[in-house]
C-alpha cells in the first residue's frame, strides 16, 4: 500500500484544478468573458490593496500562470490600474479599478455562498481548520526541502 503522501499530492493538484473550474463556471454564468479564472483570483487576492507585480508573484497562488501577462491583460480590460512607484521608478504598483473591485466582491460573495452551502455536510469548520493546519505543515515541509543542499535531497550524504 502506498503512503498517504502520494494521494495527498495528487489531491492537492486535482483540487486546485477543480477550484479553478468552479471559478470559471461562475464567471461564465455571469457572462464575464474578458477575464479568466486565474485573473479573477488575482483580483480577489489584491482586494483593496496596492501591490507590486513582484509582491503578487511572491504570493504564489497562481499556478501555471504568468502574473505579468495577467496584469497586462487585466489592465487592458479595465480591471487593474497601474502606476510607477514614486520612490523606485522601476517598480510598477497595481490596484483594482472599480470594475476589478466589483469582480473581487462578486467572487467573495460566491465563496460566502460556498461556506453557507457546506452547512450540514461533512465539511465542517473544525474539519477544514484541521485540513488547513495539515496543509500549512506540508507547505513548511516543502519549503524546508527547498532550503536543503542537493546532496541531502537526493538521499546521498
Amino acid at each position: 500500500m502506498a503512503h498517504p503522501y502520494y494521494r495527498t499530492i495528487f489531491l492537492i493538484e486535482r483540487l486546485h484544478r477543480y477550484f479553478l473550474e468552479v471559478v470559471k463556471a461562475e464567471l461564465d454564468r455571469r457572462g464575464v468573458e474578458d477575464i479568466n479564472n486565474v485573473q479573477a483570483l488575482i483580483l480577489y487576492n489584491i482586494g483593496e490593496s496596492e501591490l507590486t507585480v513582484g509582491e503578487l508573484t511572491a504570493h504564489g497562488y497562481y499556478l501555471g500562470s504568468n502574473v505579468s501577462y495577467n496584469v497586462r491583460r487585466m489592465t487592458e480590460n479595465g480591471y487593474l490600474e497601474q502606476h510607477r512607484s514614486p520612490h523606485d521608478r522601476r517598480s510598477v504598483r497595481v490596484r483594482a479599478s472599480a470594475k476589478g473591485l466589483e469582480t473581487a466582491k462578486v467572487l467573495g460573495a460566491v465563496f460566502d455562498q460556498h461556506v453557507t452551502a457546506m452547512e450540514g455536510t461533512r465539511l465542517t469548520e473544525d474539519g477544514l481548520a484541521g485540513v488547513n493546519e495539515t496543509m500549512a505543515s506540508l507547505e513548511r515541509f516543502w519549503a524546508g526541502r527547498l532550503a536543503l543542499p542537493a546532496t541531502m535531497l537526493s538521499g546521498a550524504e
